[in-house]
């Protein structure tokens, strides 16, 4: 991430301590607080996370073995930044951003400590498209040209924050990110080339003009989600649950299928093997919207659990520094952390052996400021440009790795103060093979209200009261399947009876969903609404059937329930005819019913 040193150093400090990840230097005095600092002959990188007179803690990102009192210590002078410009689609970085594949090509299999390659290729051309005018006054955040970095995204090449001027040249063609593509005059009379690179660093949130409450779903094709507990565009999640409940599956689910411009997938912290899932899975997929592979719009930062510790940290805020950046473009961003429970869990080791006040479980007492401090970068917002003509958004989703599944436990429960979408998984129904897990009763979502006015006006009219009749039926299910344990089911009337089919249906032929069948790993919101109002339908006709005296046993075996069962498996241009056919099979049926009914009694 930082530039490779030279002899012309800023200054230079000396190792005093060294603590695992951590380093304690001196003579650091004309440092500050969050600078990169080079450790060592080997030119290990590290941050500065504490400064007292001239003594610096430094959290080293890298392996420290071997490294002990006596070594240098090299400032750099700048902070822990990214470098953003056409190359990071489709990359996959280490958590300080550098990229994994191209350091594999020099070191191989094994990465050396201290390598040092740029995160942008500066060696590939790219071909730049110029959409700005000679004499155009610009400021950061202006669009001057375009690069297609991928089928899947046309990078918006914009002025660098800050920088403001008249534009006196303008490059048409070919170019690497290095080379000048753009001049202005500066206000001073002064001349400034650009290039394609901008830098920015990570722990500092790119400025907007302004942000604005999201009212929009970001539709994944998730039924449990989509209908019961959507997310907004912009808005922020969390997806707790104990170890195997499926939240990398389901994580991995919103990657391919949500309804974003550009993803980006942060594994912090994670087993090798499930990142390694991502890493051989992803470039596989064959993506929805573009029908070209999902890396083509995906960016992948990946750091495992066997990789330092202190990097996990830098993770994070790498990853929603490059959404910041694609979202300033105008694009509709999702960032996917898994999980931030081992994100958490380094700030609790530096803390540590800082030796700081702990707090709750020996977490630090800051923790909520800085899982807060993340959260808060999502959001849907005016882009900051000259003529705020551009509308972007960052949608915040985190995994949550509770010990035991216990949500009072700190991190799950800072989370939960500050996001607005609760997608709660239960190892019973994991263990059941119910995916995804997301439990019913204690999962929510605080944009249900704005989002059924959306789905009401633009999928169906009647979706908000579906979903309404859909979540009483599951808690009243809850509450008489405590009866059922206590004294059996022969104790209910048939109307309790006849709920508890209707909820088994909603569980097995709605809210179940297999993320490994081609038709139904996703569904439309148009196919969702169908597939409610077909199960709520025939709810609603059975209890009129019951009222007229039809037996119960005669409802719970009508054979519409079968391509009821099936509706889910059937393919999205074939949905629509299918689901008239049975609605009308159905009436047919309940008429039949009713028919008998009379002939009997009479």
């Amino acid at each position: 991430m930082a530039e490779k040193l030279t002899n012309e150093k800023i200054s230079t400090g000396t190792i005093v301590k060294v603590a695992g990840p951590l380093i304690t230097a001196s003579g650091m005095g004309e440092s500050q607080m969050y600078d990169v600092v080079r450790v060592s002959d080997k030119h290990l990188v590290g941050e500065i996370i504490e400064l007292r007179g001239d003594v610096a803690s430094v959290q080293v990102y890298e392996d420290t073995s071997g490294i002990g009192p006596g070594e240098p210590v090299f400032t750099t002078g700048e902070p822990l930044s990214v470098e953003l410009g056409p190359g990071i689609m489709g990359m996959i970085f280490d958590g300080i951003q550098r990229p994994l594949s191209s350091i594999y090509e020099i070191e191989g299999d094994r990465i050396s400590r201290g390598v040092e390659v740029p995160s942008l290729d500066r060696k590939k051309v790219w071909n730049f498209n110029p959409t700005a005018k000679i004499g155009d006054l610009l400021s950061g955040g202006d669009i001057i040209g375009t690069v297609e970095e991928t089928p899947a995204v046309i990078h918006k090449i914009m002025v660098p924050i800050g920088e403001e001027g008249v534009l006196e040249w303008l490059h048409s063609g070919e170019a690497t990110v290095e080379q000048p593509i753009a001049r202005i005059i500066l206000p001073d009379g002064s001349k400034k080339e650009l290039n394609m690179i901008q830098k920015w660093p990570v722990r500092k949130g790119r400025p907007y003009i302004e942000k604005f409450a999201p009212d929009e779903p970001m539709l994944t094709g998730q039924r449990s989600i989509d209908a019961l507990f959507p997310i907004a565009k912009g808005g922020v999640g969390a997806i707790p649950g104990p170890f195997g409940s499926g939240k990398t599956v389901v994580q991995q689910q919103l990657a391919k299928w949500a309804d974003a411009d550009i993803v980006v997938y942060i594994g912090c912290g994670e087993r090798g093997n499930e990142m390694t899932d991502v890493l051989m899975e992803f470039p596989e997929l064959k993506d929805p919207r573009t029908g070209t592979s999902l890396m083509n719009r995906t960016v992948l930062i990946a750091n495992t659990s066997d990789m330092p510790v202190a990097a996990r940290e830098a993770s994070i805020y790498t990853g929603i520094t490059i959404a910041e950046y694609f979202r300033d473009m105008g694009y509709k961003v999702t960032v996917l952390a898994d999980s931030t429970s081992r994100w958490a869990e380094a700030l609790r080791e530096m803390s540590g052996r800082l030796e700081e006040m702990p707090g709750e479980e020996g977490y630090p007492a800051y923790l909520s400021s800085r899982i807060s401090e993340f959260y808060e970068r999502a959001g849907y917002v005016k882009c900051l440009s000259s003529n705020g003509d551009r509308m972007g958004a960052i949608s915040a989703i985190g995994a949550v790795s509770p010990p035991g599944g216990d949500t009072s436990e700190p991190v799950s429960q800072a989370t939960l103060r500050i996001v607005k979408v609760f997608w709660g998984l239960s190892y019973s129904l994991a263990h059941a093979r119910h995916f995804p897990a997301i439990d019913w009763l204690q999962s929510y979502s605080l944009y249900k209200d704005t989002l059924f006015k959306w789905f009401d006006q633009n999928v169906d009219s009647d979706w908000s009261r579906l979903v309404r009749t859909t979540m009483s039926i599951l808690q009243e299910e809850s509450e008489l399947e405590e009866i059922v344990r206590l004294v059996g089911i022969d104790a209910l009337g048939r109307n309790e009876r006849l709920l508890l089919e209707c909820a088994r249906s909603l569980r097995e032929d709605f809210l179940q969903q297999n993320a490994y069948n081609e038709v139904d790993t996703y569904n439309s919101s148009n196919k969702q609404a169908k597939m409610l109002k077909t199960i709520i339908t025939w709810y609603e006709k059975a209890k009129a059937a019951l009222d007229a005296d039809v037996a119960f046993s005669r409802i719970s075996e009508m054979s519409i329930r079968e391509p009821i069962a099936r509706m889910k498996f059937v393919p999205e241009d074939e949905f629509d005819a299918s689901y008239n056919r049975i609605m009308e099979e159905m009436d047919e049926e309940f008429i039949s019913m009713r028919n008998e009914g009379e002939e009997a009694y009479a």
